[in-house]
């Protein structure tokens, strides 16, 4: 098919760009929403985008946020620049333009707030993007000590800092998208959020976000954390001990901060979070929404228990299993039984032995795993469901399934496994390894199923005629599996010892 080069060329409200044809859709790569978080801005919420004059070329990704390079499926390859210029975002659009605006979908990656970018392949979205007829959106935003700690305590006159500026961030660009879309031919107005992970907790926590409540429509969150948010008091706890990890005063805090290379705030929080955080109070992520009382008022689990959260459509699940891969890739969960008595004594010694007993054969390995999977993921999203369905519509998950080669190396259906099934990236990468002992026809088939609740929900504010929505009643939960199935309030025994156990709350 011939593309018609004037469709490339798009003019935003900063100036113009022109995108590339690459996999069979139109792509503009790499526009900032925002101005470089650099210099005085540093630690700062995002200001608005600086314009240019001529047309802008867009067919590059712009930075990685400043991480660690460790796993290539962040997008931290090395040919992917690195920066603290970081705050661009993505669109894609079908070859064809529509006559009509199309739904959008923007999507916020995973990474524990500590890595991820949106140059990672799997997350170019190419197949929703022509399966689907949408416009596909992605973006960066910060992460790490300068996305997701709280230095406000060593604010001076001259110096202030902000706090959730990753959360900022993505409502910076949803600004954009509100401002922009509508020339890339996708529908302002009709906006689903969806995210993984830590982009799951991101979509639950910009629920409960004021200044974020126009700007998309509809939900999706996989595997998201909604507990993970915490009081100002243990922000400040982590932020003491990432100073004295860089070996700086308080008195110096604020210099150190805004001249440190990046790469030294880096490598300190990679050892905040992997060798002193889930050691100190495990259970907890030390670079992680803060609940400041103005940008993010209340805790986000407590707004939806409330019934005050953003009344839209919400899709939301987890994993089987979900700690397996945490329990051999990663520390950051409490993933022993040392831990995770030392985590019941340090939250509610009274919940723990109604909730050990809950998963017999405690203090076995896999029933350990269980629990951290289930106390991190699992219950706070049935929190999460319960009380969004007194508000709006909600639809509850499990994804069950596993390939042959996921259940012998022991992972099963664990964390992240499910992202290439949602972006229907089967057949490269990881997901291809997963399949060479078989049940490639079955995750192709699942993945139609799964990627096709997510566009069912961005073109008609529900995941498909065949799920029912979830409410604490009957609790029923789509199940996706080889065959795909309706279950009841799922593990009754654990959700009920789990009740009224808040963790750091």
């Amino acid at each position: 098919m011939a593309i018609d080069v004037a469709s490339l060329v798009v003019e935003t409200g900063s100036g113009l760009v022109q995108g590339i044809v690459d996999d069979g859709v139109r792509t503009w790569r790499g526009i900032p929403y925002a101005a470089p978080p650099v210099g005085g801005f540093r630690l700062r919420a995002p200001q608005p985008p600086q314009s240019w004059s001529g047309i802008r070329f867009a067919g590059s990704f712009g930075p990685v946020p400043p991480q660690s390079k460790a796993p290539s499926r962040t997008g931290t390859r090395r040919r992917v620049a690195m920066d603290e210029d970081c705050l661009s975002l993505n669109v894609s659009a079908p070859l064809e333009p529509a006559d009509g605006l199309l739904p959008v979908l923007v999507y916020l990656y995973g990474g524990a707030f500590s890595s991820g970018s949106s140059a990672e392949p799997t997350y170019r979205g190419t197949r929703l993007v022509r399966d689907g007829g949408v416009v596909y959106v992605s973006l960066n935003y910060r992460i790490g000590a300068l996305g997701f700690m709280d230095f406000r305590a060593y604010s001076t006159p001259d110096r202030p800092f902000d706090a959730n500026l990753g959360l900022r961030d993505q409502v910076a660009a949803l600004e954009w998208v509100q401002q922009n879309i509508e020339a890339f031919g996708g529908d302002p107005r009709n906006v689903t959020l969806f995210g993984e992970s830590a982009g799951g907790l991101a979509v639950t926590s910009l629920m409960c976000v004021p200044s974020a409540r126009s700007l998309f429509h509809q939900a999706y969150a996989q595997s998201p954390a909604p507990s993970a948010a915490y009081s100002p008091e243990m922000h400040a706890a982590w932020a003491a001990d990432l100073l004295e990890i860089l070996g700086v005063p308080p008195s110096g805090a604020a210099e150190a901060l805004t001249g440190l290379p990046a790469a030294k705030l880096v490598n300190a929080t990679r050892k905040l979070t992997t060798k002193i955080g889930p050691v100190k109070q495990p259970g907890s992520l030390s670079v992680s929404p803060v609940i400041d009382g103005d940008f993010l008022p209340r805790h986000p689990v407590d707004m939806f228990l409330a019934g005050d959260s953003n009344p839209v459509p919400l899709v939301l699940g987890t994993m089987a299993r979900e700690g397996a891969l945490f329990a051999k890739v990663s520390n950051i969960l409490p993933s022993t039984p040392q831990r995770i008595e030392k985590m019941f004594a340090g939250t509610d010694p009274l919940a723990r032995d109604r909730v050990v007993a809950a998963y017999p054969g405690y203090p076995s390995r896999q029933r350990s795993v269980d629990i951290s999977g289930d106390l991190v993921f699992w219950y706070p999203s049935q929190m999460v469901a319960e009380g969004h369905s007194r508000v709006a519509p909600t639809w509850a998950y499990r994804y069950d399934y596993a390939t042959p080669a996921m259940n012998l190396l022991g992972f099963g259906a664990t964390h992240s496994f499910d992202v290439p099934v949602m972006f229907g990236d089967i057949g490269i990468g990881t997901a291809k390894a997963l399949t060479l002992l078989g049940g490639a026809g079955e995750l192709r088939a699942l993945s139609k199923r799964f990627q096709g609740s997510l566009l069912s929900l961005a073109r008609h504010s529900h995941p498909g005629s065949d799920w029912p929505a979830y409410d604490e009643v009957r609790r029923q939960t789509r199940v996706f599996d080889k065959l795909d199935r309706i279950e009841s309030d799922p593990f009754p025994e654990r959700r009920r010892a789990w009740s009224g156990y808040r963790g750091y709350i």
